[in-house]
């Protein structure tokens, strides 16, 4: 029996609705609408691309958006003074600066003069010493992790002492889903090991997994007969393996893989996400989120 698609387009289309009724009570209620700031720098197309999709989540959502487009030369105490300028803005909840800078610009400089309470990426170096604690402490987890925790709990599957393997170990996905899956609470409380490339008996650990989270960038690293009968499988890798002729538009575009041999994969497992249309999704959402619950905590709405 072949396993339950779990669609990150279905979920995030989801979330989005709720945050509308969200936002919209927050306007008739407080008065208060979220506020969200994208700086892009230089004329990159993939981020030109991102920016634009974040750009339009939050104006189908009600926010107040600004998108901030500055010349690739800007110097890097510009690009610091226009972030201490957005942190002061009492109408701006997230600010964003989307990566990557250009070589005159320090990224981790200008990453860390974001204020950590309109960081809602969520890895400013005080957003992650508040998900290490945990609890009350946490404000914003980082958007990709947090997107895998909601289709998880969404599909059905019980976290609590649950095995969680995750194979990765960025700073982006790897360590802070590891860290989100360990807290006490609702969807988590888990028992977690982080594998990678280098693991001895890779296989040995996945096949333990209730929960594998793939998160390595290897596309079909993860094989079929390393799966759990039964597990839920979260894909996050997207790689590019070649190009095809799309029958729409006659242009030719990638032909993406995961880390996971999916067709195989899904006659094993319990549920399993898609690549496209799996993790991907989430990710631009739960920024949104991010940016609504930094709202309510800037004026304090419960």
């Amino acid at each position: 029996m072949s396993a339950k698609i779990i669609s990150g387009t279905e979920v995030a289309a989801q979330i989005r609705e709720e945050l509308k009724k969200e936002v919209d009570e927050m306007k008739a209620k407080n008065g208060v609408v979220p506020g969200l700031v994208t700086i892009l720098v230089g004329a990159n197309p993939a981020s030109i691309s991102y920016v634009t999709a974040k750009i339009k989540a939050s104006h189908e959502l009600g926010f107040y958006s600004i998108q901030d487009d500055q010349p690739s030369d800007i110097a890097e105490a510009d690009l610091l003074k226009l972030v201490d300028k957005y942190n002061k803005d009492p109408k701006i909840h997230g600010i964003l600066v989307q990566l990557p800078l250009p070589k005159q610009v320090d990224e981790k400089k200008v990453l860390n003069a974001i204020d950590p309470d309109k960081d809602v990426d969520g890895f400013h170096p005080v957003n992650v010493g508040r998900l290490m604690i945990g609890g009350d402490e946490v404000k914003f987890l980082p958007c990709t992790p947090a997107g895998i925790q909601e289709l998880i709990v969404r599909a059905g599957f019980e976290t609590s002492g649950a095995e969680v393997v995750v194979v990765g170990r960025s700073n982006i996905v790897g360590k802070p889903i590891a860290n989100i899956m360990l807290q006490k609470g609702k969807g988590a409380n888990s028992t977690v090991t982080v594998v990678h490339t280098g693991t001895k008996n890779l296989e040995t650990h996945c096949k333990r997994a209730d929960i594998l989270i793939v998160a390595a960038g290897v596309p079909g690293l993860v094989k079929p007969e390393w799966i759990k009968p039964g597990a839920c499988v979260i894909d996050v890798g997207v790689n590019r393996v070649g190009e095809k002729k799309s029958e729409k538009t006659g242009k030719m575009i990638p032909i993406l893989k995961g880390d996971v041999d999916f067709e195989a994969a899904k006659e094993i497992a319990g549920a399993i996400t898609p690549v496209p249309g799996g993790v991907g999704p989430m990710t631009i959402t739960m920024l949104m989120k991010n940016t609504v619950k930094s709202a309510k905590l800037h004026a304090r709405i419960q």
